[in-house]
């Protein structure tokens, strides 16, 4: 069971990728379950997201990085740029995985917290 307070983003976001690397036969589906999954660890649909987001904004910075290393910051920059859109637009499936599995994660966890036979006590 996936809580807030126990789950990384970063974890998330790593579990998002795995997932949708794994499943690269799947085109629509792959990002999907990568992002239910990522986001149900992540424990909220606010932090599912941002795991989800994660990755493109890593990527854009790192391209960016290698340009400036060979003094094109400016070319980096709008290569980074277009590239991180690029990566946000192509994981729509990514963000409403894990704005699915975030929103279910709490739900989860309550129902667990609630006896369905009431205050019963084994």
């Amino acid at each position: 069971m996936a809580q807030a307070k126990d789950s990384s983003i970063l974890a998330s976001s790593l579990w998002m990728i795995v997932i949708s690397l794994v499943l690269f036969f799947l085109p629509a589906i792959n990002g999907l379950i990568g992002g239910t999954v990522g986001g149900y660890k992540a424990g909220s649909a606010g932090r599912g997201l941002t795991a989800a987001v994660l990755p493109a904004v890593v990527v854009g910075l790192g391209l960016w990085g290698i340009f400036a290393i060979f003094d094109a910051p400016v070319i980096g920059f709008f290569g980074g740029l277009a590239v991180g859109i690029w990566a946000l637009i192509s994981s729509v499936g990514l963000l409403i995985g894990a704005a699915i599995g975030g929103a279910v994660a709490p739900a989860r966890r309550s129902g667990l917290l609630h006896s369905p036979h009431g205050n019963i006590r084994a």
